[in-house]
């Protein structure tokens, strides 16, 4: 009886540390230029921000479609400092540099996309 308790209570710390790891763990970090064309408050059970960025291709991809040149992204509901950036710049069309880090899944209550928005900065003129 003791090694089953034991082999349960390991195998439930293993699991417990793939989920961590897996939840908070961070796969990528980059950043992405372009204009913001959205930024909204989805969801029937778990609000989520989600948003897209245009990112203006140059060269032998100019003109085509803006789905193919758009980046999706989520921005964390404590970020309300992005978000409230976010907004300003899909406003006025601003070019900015959203830098972003990419999970390893993807949750409900957290967002759409692997990739969320952590910081942005305004282009300068």
């Amino acid at each position: 009886m003791k090694i089953f308790k034991l082999t349960i209570i390991i195998i439930f710390l293993v699991l417990a540390g793939v989920f961590a790891f897996m939840y908070w763990g961070v796969y990528e970090h980059g950043v992405m230029a372009g204009k913001v064309l959205r930024i909204t408050e989805k969801g029937v059970v778990f609000k989520t921000y989600e948003g897209k960025l245009n990112l203006e291709t140059f060269g032998a991809l100019k003109g085509a479609s803006p789905i193919a040149e758009s980046f999706d992204f989520s921005v964390e509901k404590t970020d309300t400092e992005v978000i409230d950036v976010l907004q300003k710049v899909a406003l006025s069309g601003e070019r900015v540099n959203l830098h972003f880090k990419k999970r390893y899944i993807k949750i409900p209550w957290r967002g759409e996309t692997k990739y969320f928005a952590t910081r942005v900065e305004r282009a300068e003129n």
